[in-house]
């Protein structure tokens, strides 16, 4: 039950009732919120990038039940409609040429989709390193959660090209979101 105070007809400004209905409509907050990240450097493609998760535990804290994770697998806790924000940071020795980082969905729990990809070419400035970062977002209709998963993939350019990542802080790493009901 909440009071409500109100000005409408018939009532003064600092009248007070109660009210026993329901409220519908949109909003009712956010049920399920979630962020992993690539804890340390690794080299070359990783399709899915299967080790070195950890969700992350700097100022954060997951709403709801949060994902779960194997072998670069994540599985969704509830049915709904998400949003999966990945970002990547890395670098590479020299000038590389279409390193794509991706978001693949399986519906079925064996075959994947790319649903978002992005490409970074790294390109070399004096001495320094080439460094780059880039991100991929898509919406994942979760119907079945035993069957709709989704994993992060890298392909690099050349085999030199570093990903980067770090327990204390988000670099390369996603963020994923219910927005509602399926």
């Amino acid at each position: 039950m909440a009071l409500i105070k109100t000005r409408a007809r018939g009532l003064k400004l600092d009248d007070t009732f109660a009210f026993t209905g329901t409220v519908s409509g949109a909003g009712g907050g956010i049920t399920e919120a979630d962020q992993w990240r690539v804890v340390s450097n690794f080299s070359g493609d990783a399709n899915p990038i299967a080790s070195n998760w950890e969700r992350n535990d700097t100022d954060f804290s997951k709403i709801g039940t949060g994902l779960t994770e194997s072998s670069g697998i994540f599985s969704f806790a509830s049915t709904g409609i998400y949003l999966v924000m990945a970002e990547w940071v890395g670098y590479y020795n020299g000038d590389s040429k279409y390193n794509e980082y991706e978001i693949q969905v399986t519906t079925n729990n064996s075959s994947y989709n790319v649903r978002g990809n992005t490409s970074q070419f790294l390109q070399q400035t004096s001495s320094d390193n080439g460094d780059g970062n880039c991100g991929c977002h898509c919406i994942i209709d979760v119907t079945d959660t035993s069957n709709v998963k989704f994993r992060i993939s890298f392909s690099a350019a050349d085999n030199s090209t570093t990903t980067k990542g770090d327990t204390n802080m988000n670099r390369t790493y996603f963020t994923a979101i219910r927005l509602g009901d399926t």
